[in-house]
């Protein structure tokens, strides 16, 4: 008898082991973890440097950033020479935008330059944006209607330099300056002298510094525009 159920143990643990592991199901994922799995493969979305520039402006003009609604734009003059002008930048049409006068040498070195340097520095922030841009005029209709928001004076001296004294030229004191601006023929209706004109500045590298970091380490990212998308890369500051 004890040699049947021993024979008969040995031939059940015989059967055990060659039947095949028993698989458990998969435990349960965590709440929120098959979300995770569905999204982590997905690149994150690179910011998009202009619209962080707008916003940046904003907070700067609400704080009451003297610097928030200028720029500093940067040419090569026909020398050769490095020339560097403070002008207004605005939005228009969701695009940056300078205004100046074909009467100024800088128009020439505008419509000369394949593309331009600019830098906006938000003091208030502790922020700078480095721009290179590639320039387009703004359609003349668009010009005009702009022209129309300016104050009186920059008016008088957009026709000013149309008539009588073009920008840049030497007067012998200020006093003549400001007689000769009182006296400048004006239209009836006051509209925009044909040298008005306007440039879109469409930036195709961003670089943007943060100097008000915590740590002290200065936060520096360089964006791209390549085939219509912004590509960021940290950089070291």
């Amino acid at each position: 008898m004890r040699r049947i159920l021993r024979a008969r143990a040995q031939t059940s643990a015989r059967a055990k082991a060659r039947a095949p592991p028993t698989r458990l199901p998969p435990p349960a994922p965590a709440r929120g973890a098959e979300r995770l799995r569905d999204t982590r493969d997905i690149p994150p979305t690179t910011p998009d440097p202009i619209t962080w520039l707008r916003e940046d402006r904003a907070r700067a003009q609400t704080a009451r950033d003297p610097c928030a609604g200028l720029c500093t734009v940067a040419t090569v003059d026909a020398e050769g020479h490095p020339q560097a002008r403070t002008l207004v930048l605005r939005d228009v049409n969701g695009r940056l935008a300078v205004f100046l006068n074909r009467t100024s040498p800088k128009w020439i070195e505008f419509d000369q330059a394949p593309s331009v340097a600019v830098v906006v520095w938000l003091p208030v922030l502790n922020l700078q944006y480095r721009l290179r841009c590639r320039i387009e005029p703004v359609p003349d209709a668009l010009v005009a209607a702009s022209w129309q928001l300016r104050p009186s004076a920059p008016k008088r001296l957009d026709w000013l330099y149309t008539a009588t004294l073009a920008q840049g030229s030497v007067v012998r004191d200020r006093a003549h300056l400001l007689e000769a601006l009182e006296s400048v023929p004006l239209p009836d209706p006051l509209v925009a002298p044909p040298t008005a004109a306007g440039l879109y500045l469409d930036a195709f590298t961003v670089d943007r510094l943060d100097l008000a970091q915590p740590d002290g380490v200065h936060d520096r990212r360089h964006f791209e525009r390549r085939e219509g998308d912004w590509h960021e890369r940290i950089r070291v500051p």
